[in-house]
């Protein structure tokens, strides 16, 4: 070969060479976060794990969180494809950060011998340990160290990240954002946890919950901020230090954990929020946890992660999010609200439908015609009898299934027949303008009222095929890198995506004159 062509050789292998490097990192940086649930089991009638496995395959939900390592599940989701992230209870992590041989025992029995079947790509370390149980803050990272060091003794450590998530307490002065900080007593225990995370590329997990920052603050958060509802300017959080402007609590709150690593000299870990959701039914002190207020934050929340918007400090990022959670946890302890966080009910019935349609590759998750008619809210109980009785009497409603010992009898109370009985009139009445108001008591809702076995005249009209897409939580591009994705790409990430275009333009001509 002569000197001329072996230039001209070696000068197309490395403009090939960085055109691959280039297209890689852009593709990297460009991926798609995803939407996740997490899955309780503090419930009466959870399903089997096989049925349970169909149930999240029937709904396209591709990512998983889940409170343990629960074997018959983990087992059941063998073969599904599902990315799962599993759990160290609280209660394990003594013996794990204590013990090197039992984290290796811990990891080759519930991940190793379950990969590559099931699809594990995370581990959790721990629930809001450095708040809820700050005695066993000393052996938070010992344990994370040891799970990661077994992995690391079997190769897995590619696979699989381990992290630990925090309360959103941990954060202190949280608006504005960029005066935010750790709690400073936590961070002996934060700064060396965070190195860990930026070393290992693992990614900060943090829930967050708008519901509860804002039932705290409701005289100075509006509503609307924290449901993700449009806002003008006017109405917009302006953080007075950067001038970045906030259309919604959550970003908000992301932006807060970023600008308080910052405050740690920590710039290349990602937040992953591992619990966020609205809860749809709530006691006399939780006015503001309803089936409609649920049903805003979720669906707004799911349409905001999948327009990749990224926060006002980082919109080149989007984190990814799991919904707390998947089934109401019927099992859990006062408030009322406790019980109520889920999408559906134990028995897969669903508690509300989204409005997620046409978001990314979603099914069809909502039907924007489907209504219902019940009662209003604050109507007393002797006017909510008489439009009752006129219901099911003059009116010609079905008010069988409201009968003792019917599927609808219970909760046994006047509000609960009346809703049944005033859907029942709308349904058979074609859903036409009027026919539900009784005088003033009634409403429309697109929230479906059916609850437990207990399902009203509106849904079953619904066809089979609609019951089977509701609530879908997978898009066409969710992929699995974004959540451990840390910001060490983004540093040169305006500077490689300049580039890469160059270069690609530029190729031909470049092509041509070596030629």
């Amino acid at each position: 070969m002569t000197t001329s062509n072996l230039t001209l050789s070696l000068s197309l292998s490395l403009l090939l060479l960085l055109l691959l490097a280039f297209t890689d990192h852009a593709a990297t940086t460009t991926s798609a976060p995803f939407v996740g649930v997490n899955i309780g089991t503090d419930v009466s009638t959870l399903l089997p794990p096989a049925a349970l496995v169909n149930f999240l395959n029937r709904q396209k939900i591709t990512h998983v969180r889940l409170y343990d390592a629960n074997p018959d599940l983990l087992g059941a989701l063998s073969g599904t494809g599902i990315s799962v992230t599993i759990s160290v209870p609280n209660n394990q992590l003594l013996a794990i950060a204590s013990s090197n041989a039992t984290a290796s025992n811990w990891i080759r029995k519930n991940v190793a011998a379950r990969l590559p079947g099931t699809r594990i790509t995370g581990i959790s370390v721990g629930d809001e340990v450095l708040s809820s149980v700050p005695s066993s803050a000393p052996l938070l990272l010992p344990a994370i160290e040891s799970l990661h060091g077994a992995l690391v003794a079997s190769n897995l450590q590619k696979q699989v990240v381990v992290s630990t998530p925090h309360s959103f307490s941990i954060i202190l002065n949280s608006f504005p954002p960029s005066q935010s900080f750790f709690n400073q007593t936590l961070e002996p225990f934060l700064l060396p946890l965070l190195r860990f995370l930026s070393q290992t590329n693992s990614p900060l997990m943090l829930n967050l919950y708008p519901y509860y920052v804002f039932m705290q603050n409701k005289n100075l958060i509006p509503l609307d901020n924290s449901l993700f509802k449009p806002l003008s300017p006017s109405n917009h959080m302006v953080d007075p230090n950067t001038l970045l402007h906030y259309t919604n609590l959550l970003d908000a709150m992301i932006d807060a954990a970023y600008f308080s690593m910052k405050n740690l000299n920590v710039t290349d870990v990602l937040v992953l929020v591992t619990e966020t959701g609205w809860p749809s039914k709530g006691d006399s002190k939780e006015p503001y946890a309803t089936p409609s207020n649920a049903i805003t934050y979720n669906s707004n929340l799911i349409k905001h992660v999948f327009d990749r918007s990224g926060t006002p400090l980082h919109p080149e990022t989007t984190s990814s999010v799991y919904i707390y959670e998947l089934f109401n946890e019927d099992l859990r302890s006062p408030p009322l609200s406790e019980a109520n966080w889920g999408l559906f009910y134990g028995n897969a019935t669903p508690a509300y439908l989204l409005r997620v349609s046409g978001v990314g590759g979603f099914l069809a998750s909502d039907d924007a015609n489907q209504t219902y008619c019940v009662a209003a809210d604050g109507v007393d109980s002797k006017t909510l009898q008489a439009a009752l009785d006129w219901a099911c009497g003059v009116g010609r409603a079905n008010c069988s299934d409201i009968q003792p010992g019917e599927t609808c009898y219970q909760p046994n109370n006047v509000r609960n027949h009346a809703s049944y009985a005033f859907d029942s009139y709308y349904q058979t009445q074609g859903k036409s303008p009027g026919s539900c108001d009784f005088k003033g008591v009634a409403m429309i809702t697109t929230s479906d009222p059916s609850h437990g076995r207990c399902i009203f005249p509106g849904n079953k009209n619904l066809s089979n095929k609609t019951k089977q897409v509701v609530n879908t939580t997978e898009s066409s591009n969710a992929g699995d890198n974004l959540r451990f994705r840390t910001f060490r790409s983004i540093k040169i990430s305006a500077i490689n995506i300049i580039w890469h275009n160059y270069l690609v333009a530029a190729f031909p001509v470049l092509l041509l004159f070596l030629l």
